[in-house]
C-alpha cells in the first residue's frame, strides 16, 4: 500500500477530502486505488490470483473471486490511514475482457468464466460459425473476424458442449459488468466490451444485432449498453454493507482494462496508440473513423463517437513470469540487470513469444512458442532479454499491420506494470524506433476508472490528473541490428509454423 498526503481537492459538507475508489480485475491480480479529485493516489491494494488451464488452449477463472477481492481491495483501501480524512464519493470498474461469464436469471453463476483470447478452445466453433454467417458478412456488421478473442464463439462452445449450463444460462457478464451488478443492481455492459462480442454487435447501428444475437445466444437476456464514463447505478444497501463503501454513491459502467489503462494515461485521442505492459501486451490505436481489418479487431471506443483499432499477443509478461519461476524465481530487477549485460540480439538467441498461441496479427491458436540458437554458453540474462526482445518484435509486427490497416500513430503511450525499470520499454522503442511516453503514474486500469468516476462529479482533467514523466527514445545505433533480427524473427515463424501445429495437435 501507498499513500501520501492530501491536497486541496474538494471537501465534503463534513470536511473530509472527496475521493473515489478505482477497481480493476486482471489476469493475474485485482488493483485498486483511493485518489483524490486532484489524481493523488491516497491508497492502493492488489489481490493476486490464478487462472485455471484445466485442458490445452482453455483459460478460466472463477467469477466470484471478482466480487470476493473487490469487498477485500476496497476494505484495505478505507482502512488506509489517509481513509480517515477523505470520503468515497463515486466508484468506477474496469476488467479483462471480453470474457464470457454465464449466470442463471437470479444472476446465480453457472461455471468459470471463460477468459478473452488467451482461452482458444472454441475453433471448431468460429468455422462453424464463418459458414452460417459468412465471415466477411462478420467483419462487415462487426469490425472484426471471428477469432479466440470473440465471444460469440464460446457462446457457442457452452451450448455445443454444456448444454445442461447453456439451458439455463440467462445473463452474460464481464469482470466490469459483474462488479456493476453487484454493486448496483443493474445489468448492463459498455458499448466497447460489447463490440468485442463478434459476432453478436453491429458495429454501425451501436446496437446488439437480434438476428445473430437470437441464433447464438437463445435466452440470454441482452445486456443495456451504456459508454464507459456513463453513471449507471449507485451503491445498493447490500453492496454498501459489504464493502464500507457509502451507500448511493454513484456507479460508472465501466469498461475493459486494456482502454481504461488508455484513459489513464490520455491515450484516447486519434492518432494515440497506447501499449499496455502486462500479462499479456495490448494495443489500441484510436482512428478517427470505423476501420476494419481481418487480423485486427475493429472496435468502437471507450467514449461515445470515438473508434478503434485494437490488437493484442496472447503472452508478455506472462513469459517474463515463467522464465522467472524456471531460474527459481530470483527478482526482476536483478533478471533486468543481467538481461541488460547481454547484447543487443541476446548473445544470438532469438524467441518467438507464441507460448499461448498467437491473437494478433497473425491469429494462430496453435502456433507455439521457440526459442533458437541457444548453447550451452548462454546464460539466463541472454534467454530474459531474448523474451523482451520477442514481445518487441511482437509489437513492431503489430504497428505495421495497424499502419496497412489505415491507422495513423502519431503518439505511442506505454503503461502497466511492465514500464517499471527501463529496460524492456528501452528495448521495444529500440526495435520499432518509435518514442514511447511515460506518465508520472503507471498504475494502469484501476486509476483510469478512477479518472472517470472523478470526472462525473466535478470534471477532472487527465492533463492535471496524470502529466508526462518522460519519453523513451530509441537508439538509432540499433537500427540495423534490430531490423536484421526482426527480419528472422518473421522468417522463424513462417519456417516453424508446421512444426509447431503438429505438436500443438499433440497437445490437445
Amino acid at each position: 500500500m501507498t499513500a501520501s498526503a492530501t491536497t486541496a481537492s474538494a471537501t465534503t459538507p463534513s470536511g473530509k477530502t472527496q475521493c473515489v475508489v478505482g477497481v480493476d480485475i486482471g489476469t493475474s491480480s485485482s488493483k485498486g486505488v483511493l485518489v483524490d479529485t486532484d489524481g493523488r493516489v491516497l491508497a492502493t491494494a492488489t489481490r493476486e490470483h490464478d487462472v485455471q488451464r484445466p485442458r490445452a488452449g482453455h483459460v478460466e477463472m472463477d467469477g466470484s473471486i471478482w466480487w470476493d477481492e473487490f469487498v477485500a481491495i476496497v476494505a484495505e483501501l478505507l482502512a488506509a490511514d489517509e481513509a480517515s480524512r477523505a470520503e468515497v464519493a463515486a466508484v468506477g470498474v474496469s476488467g479483462m475482457g471480453p470474457c464470457l461469464l454465464l449466470a442463471d436469471e437470479n444472476s446465480e453463476l453457472l461455471r468459470p468464466a471463460i477468459l478473452y483470447g488467451v482461452d482458444t478452445r472454441a475453433g471448431e466453433q468460429i468455422d462453424t460459425l464463418n459458414a452460417e454467417l459468412g465471415a466477411e458478412a462478420i467483419i462487415e456488421r462487426g469490425g472484426s473476424a471471428l477469432s479466440s478473442q470473440a465471444v460469440g464463439p464460446k457462446v457457442r462452445w457452452v451450448a455445443d458442449n454444456e448444454p445442461g449450463v447453456f439451458a439455463t444460462s440467462r445473463r452474460l457478464y464481464m469482470p466490469s459488468s459483474y462488479l456493476v451488478y453487484r454493486l448496483s443492481g443493474r445489468y448492463v455492459l459498455d458499448q466497447q466490451s460489447a463490440s468485442q462480442c463478434t459476432p453478436l454487435y453491429d458495429a454501425e447501428e451501436q446496437a446488439w444485432y437480434q438476428p445473430w444475437w437470437q441464433r447464438i445466444c437463445g435466452s440470454i437476456e441482452q445486456p443495456d449498453l451504456h459508454w464507459s464514463d456513463q453513471v449507471v447505478g449507485s451503491v445498493g444497501p447490500e453492496a454498501a454493507a459489504e464493502t464500507g463503501l457509502p451507500q448511493g454513491i454513484p456507479v460508472l459502467c465501466g469498461t475493459i482494462d486494456a482502454w481504461s489503462e488508455a484513459i489513464s494515461v490520455d491515450a484516447h485521442n486519434v492518432g494515440d496508440l497506447m501499449l499496455m505492459y502486462g500479462t499479456t501486451m495490448f494495443m489500441v490505436n484510436t482512428v478517427a473513423d470505423r476501420v476494419s481489418w481481418p487480423t485486427l479487431w475493429g472496435t468502437v471506443g471507450a467514449f461515445e463517437g470515438t473508434r478503434n483499432l485494437a490488437g493484442g499477443m496472447a503472452t508478455s509478461g506472462a513469459i517474463t513470469g515463467w522464465l522467472r519461476e524456471l531460474f527459481g524465481s530470483p527478482d526482476y530487477p536483478t533478471l533486468l540487470q543481467e538481461a541488460a549485460s547481454s547484447t543487443p540480439g541476446a548473445n544470438g538467441l532469438l524467441m518467438l513469444p507464441y507460448f499461448a498461441g498467437e491473437r494478433t496479427p497473425i491469429n494462430d491458436p496453435d502456433a507455439r512458442g521457440i526459442v533458437a540458437g541457444l548453447t550451452i554458453s548462454h546464460t539466463r540474462g541472454d534467454l530474459y532479454r531474448a523474451a523482451l526482445e520477442a514481445i518487441a518484435f511482437g509489437v513492431r509486427h503489430n504497428i505495421e499491420v495497424f499502419e496497412q490497416a489505415g491507422g495513423r500513430i502519431d503518439r505511442v503511450v506505454a503503461v502497466g506494470g511492465g514500464t517499471q525499470g527501463e529496460l524492456w520499454t528501452q528495448i521495444v522503442s529500440d526495435v520499432t524506433g518509435r518514442p514511447q511516453e511515460l506518465r508520472q503514474t503507471s498504475i494502469g486500469a484501476s486509476y483510469g476508472m478512477a479518472f472517470l468516476a472523478a470526472r462525473a462529479i466535478g470534471g477532472a482533467s487527465m492533463a492535471d490528473w496524470n502529466p508526462v514523466l518522460r519519453i523513451v527514445e530509441p537508439n538509432a545505433a540499433l537500427l540495423d541490428t534490430y531490423d536484421e533480427r526482426y527480419r528472422l524473427y518473421r522468417e522463424l515463424y513462417a519456417s516453424t509454423a508446421d512444426i509447431a501445429h503438429s505438436l500443438a495437435a499433440t497437445q490437445h
